[in-house]
């Protein structure tokens, strides 16, 4: 027999603080002029001037990730924290306005994702990814008009495809 809702100790949790008194309600008038992507702008715009410190930061975290890998190996542990801080490049290095970065650490998750195990991964390749990272944010290669970081991607691109076409992809089940 299950217990039902009435048959079950439960407790309540309150919220220590009320945000709604952190908000100011906009009077109509206001809201008629409210815009909201015009506002989600310019906030970006205030915080964009710590964008280059963040991505410094994303870059420290993915450097010392790759320092574990060559210090302890290849573990189930190192090899998630390469593959988290790699995985946080891609997604913020768009908005953070180094897109030729995030498609560098994009082709270094996806070359994590694809091999057969951790133990098929080529440890240079994946320092040459990390290396072409710390460089471009150092350099301040954030996009297509930065030609040697385009090349570089491309390069990388390239000798990652290559390697794993040696894995043929797993046939989907039915």
């Amino acid at each position: 027999m299950t217990d039902t809702a009435k048959d079950q100790e439960y407790e309540i949790l309150s919220p220590p603080s009320d945000l709604r008194r952190k908000v100011r309600e906009l009077t109509p008038r206001e809201a008629k002029k409210f815009d909201p992507v015009k506002a989600a702008e310019a906030a970006l715009q205030r915080l964009s001037k710590n964008f280059g410190t963040w991505m410094d930061n994303e870059t420290r975290d993915l450097m010392s990730a790759w320092e574990a890998v060559r210090n302890e190996g290849l573990t189930e542990e190192t090899l998630a924290t390469l593959f988290r801080a790699a995985h946080n490049i891609k997604g913020q290095a768009l908005t953070l306005g180094f897109p030729l970065v995030g498609q560098v650490a994009a082709n270094l998750c996806h070359l994590i994702e694809t091999v057969p195990g951790p133990e098929s991964l080529p440890l240079g390749l994946i320092g040459r990814h990390v290396e072409a990272i710390r460089a471009m944010v150092m350099e301040g290669a954030k996009d297509d008009a930065n030609k040697t970081g385009v090349k570089l991607l491309e390069t990388l691109q390239g000798v990652t495809d290559e390697y794993l076409a040696q894995f043929p992809p797993e046939p989907e089940e039915a």
